[in-house]
């Protein structure tokens, strides 16, 4: 996060004589700090996750459909519409959930069908 420095302003009150006749002091420096508001924080665009999932978890096409949605909010998000990216990332999210999820599933049961086929051929072979 950036710091910035804090707005500080200086009222010094004029040096003189009081009225019994010896030199008056000055008051010390008035502070008034300045409060910056801190920027919204940027909604999230998935980006770098939808580019996985379109590269290696792409079942249906939903990590390529969420890589299009997560630049249309970092479009957005650049455009300083941040309810529209906040939208289009959420999107993002729900359709790379559901693409790992696909993936993982569509995976384990790709690994069981094959070790099941590859077993039974080599039953096949061995009772010849």
């Amino acid at each position: 996060m950036e710091s910035h420095p804090q707005s500080v302003s200086v009222n010094m009150q004029p040096y003189g004589w009081n009225r019994a006749g010896s030199p008056a002091t000055a008051f010390g420096p008035t502070v008034t700090p300045v409060v910056q508001p801190q920027p919204a924080p940027s909604p999230p665009d998935f980006v770098l996750w939808s580019f996985f999932n379109a590269m290696y978890c792409n079942y249906f096409c939903l990590g390529f459909i969420a890589l299009v949605f997560s630049i249309k909010s970092r479009d957005r998000k650049m455009a300083h519409d941040p309810e529209t990216a906040r939208s289009y990332g959420k999107t993002a999210k729900h359709l790379n959930i559901a693409a790992v999820c696909l993936g993982t599933v569509l995976t384990i049961i790709l690994t069981v069908v094959l070790l099941v086929i590859y077993s039974n051929s080599l039953r096949l072979v061995g009772s010849v």
